[in-house]
């Protein structure tokens, strides 16, 4: 309950303090690459149910179809603006929404598309017992990683194999202490890696 007042109170927070630059983002986005403004992808939340994730475009139309994982900062998919929205992780923003509707939290397991849940073992899927997030330990400790799968012959093997067996590990660890305490902890350091 404590959670879920405190995920509602820094989302509205977060929208109208975060509207005028939404606004600006918009501009430049119509500007520099025209529509659609937002990118929205399934992915699976709690429950092993499919939602919406919200995030600001960063690249061309239809660039998933190409492939689901983002292979470095240049990947040639990446528009012009949408390259330093994602240095920043100012495409996440949008996900405030998400957080307000109760489709994600705050801080939680970062929500995976079907394909790579599809592939979760049994007790990786207890990660689905709970909300999602729009932080966690796995985003700290791969902060970088689309740079990290740039420098991999085989991108989706070396996620598939190295880098989700990690974050999922994690996943399962914050699940098994999760408290508020830890959460705020969480928040204030992603704060702090972007800021850095």
């Amino acid at each position: 309950m404590l959670k879920r007042f405190f995920d509602i109170f820094c989302s509205l927070i977060g929208i109208i303090l975060l509207a005028p630059w939404f606004l600006i983002i918009c501009l430049l986005q119509i500007i520099s690459s025209g529509f659609p403004i937002f990118y929205i992808q399934k992915r699976v939340g709690k429950g092993n149910i499919d939602f919406n994730l919200y995030k600001f475009r960063t690249m061309r139309s239809d660039s998933d179809k190409l492939g689901l994982l983002t292979i470095g900062g240049r990947d040639s998919r990446i528009t012009k603006l949408g390259y330093y929205l994602r240095k920043y992780k100012i495409d996440e923003l949008p996900q405030v929404f998400n957080v307000l509707l109760g489709t994600m939290s705050l801080v939680g397991p970062r929500p995976e598309v079907r394909k790579y849940v599809d592939l979760y073992t049994k007790e990786q899927l207890t990660i689905l017992n709970v909300k999602p997030g729009i932080t966690d330990y796995a985003s700290l400790q791969f902060f970088n990683e689309n740079d990290l799968l740039a420098q991999s012959i085989s991108p989706e093997e070396t996620y598939i194999q190295e880098i989700m067996p990690i974050k999922l590990g994690l996943n399962l660890k914050y699940i098994a202490e999760q408290s508020f305490f830890i959460d705020i902890r969480i928040m204030v350091k992603t704060v702090l890696k972007i800021v850095k």
